[in-house]
């Protein structure tokens, strides 16, 4: 045996310790930087989607009505594109996907820039002179005298009715007498006013029967023309959504409001389309909504029990509107629209 000891083993400064960057630590820390990048990797489908709902919303003018009326129809009900966006918010959350958020971006702003100022409230404002009141009281309303009672509660000064039947139209006369002395009736529409009417007319709009009128109402703040009109319908079937009668009926009422002398001019009925449709603009141009200017939300009107589109208007030129408001169901299939207006 060697005179010399066996020394035990030292380990080397150092020896065993774990390197910086190495361990636990860097695992973690190596584990957040792949969540982090895949934030950015995963999500690509539903982006892909958010940008696919935004194509609509830009390019909707560009859609062809002479395939079905299908620019027509997704005029329509464009602002029912944006349902879309919070449900690819949810996927892109549960996904965790910061693509697809910011891809959200997009529609969110475009559907803002077209739709946020339905959604701001306070608008209008100021003192009214007239509240005016429009109801497709429906054909085959079960009910027309609570129609009419639901009707008075609203206390308006000119009421506007289309869609009425020679029988309704009796219990409408009977239940609005003691309230309003001044009444209208032409065809399928008629007006009921608080004010003097001095002159009325029926406005022909290519039907067979009247279903449009023309009535000068002599308000305490000046006189003022009003239109009330129930537009051909529309209808979605084998072959599309076919407007072309209403279109015409649009083009021909149109042109005698823009012939209107009055300067004050109030515009109600049932248009059977929205202010988005296309087809509508020789009617609106140069006219504003009620709804629009001093209302809050898009004041949905038909169906009644669960209102998608609104295609009851009130519409003005020369007057100013102060609130704008879409009253509960009737026994009609549409629900009735009252505006304040400042003559």
């Amino acid at each position: 045996m060697s005179d010399r000891q066996t020394l035990p083993n030292r380990r080397k400064p150092g020896a065993g310790r774990r390197k910086p960057g190495t361990g636990r630590a860097s695992s973690r820390a190596a584990s957040r930087q792949q969540r982090k990048g895949g934030r950015w990797r995963r999500g690509w489908f539903i982006a892909l989607l958010a940008l696919l709902v935004t194509l609509p919303l830009l390019f909707h003018r560009r859609i062809p009505n002479s395939f079905g009326n299908l620019g027509s129809l997704v005029d329509t009900f464009l602002p029912w594109v944006g349902v879309a966006i919070p449900l690819l918010a949810v996927a892109a959350i549960v996904r965790r996907s910061a693509t697809a958020g910011v891809a959200l971006l997009v529609p969110t702003l475009v559907w803002g820039m077209m739709f946020g100022n339905a959604l701001i409230p306070g608008k209008g404002g100021g003192a009214a002179d007239v509240r005016v009141l429009s109801h497709n009281v429906d054909a085959a309303n079960k009910d027309p005298e609570q129609t009419a009672q639901d009707l008075l509660a609203a206390d308006a000064d000119i009421v506007a009715l289309e869609e009425i039947t020679p029988a309704d139209l009796k219990i409408y006369k009977a239940q609005f007498a003691e309230t309003y002395p001044h009444v209208v009736a032409r065809g399928t529409v008629a007006l009921w006013s608080k004010f003097p009417v001095e002159e009325s007319q029926s406005v022909d709009v290519g039907f067979a029967w009247t279903r449009a009128l023309r009535a000068e109402v002599a308000t305490p703040q000046g006189k003022v023309a009003v239109y009330v009109a129930h537009l051909a319908s529309v209808r979605v079937g084998t072959s599309g959504f076919t407007s072309d009668q209403r279109n015409n009926t649009i083009k021909q009422l149109g042109q005698q409001i823009a012939q209107e002398k009055l300067a004050g001019v109030i515009v109600m009925g049932d248009f059977n389309g929205t202010a988005n449709d296309r087809s509508l603009a020789p009617l609106t141009y140069g006219l504003r909504s009620a709804q629009g200017a001093a209302g809050f939300g898009f004041g949905f009107t038909w169906p009644s029990k669960f209102p998608m589109a609104r295609i009851d208007h009130i519409l003005v030129r020369g007057v100013t509107p102060t609130k704008a408001w879409v009253m509960d169901s009737t026994g009609s299939d549409h629900r009735p629209v009252v505006a304040e207006l400042r003559i």
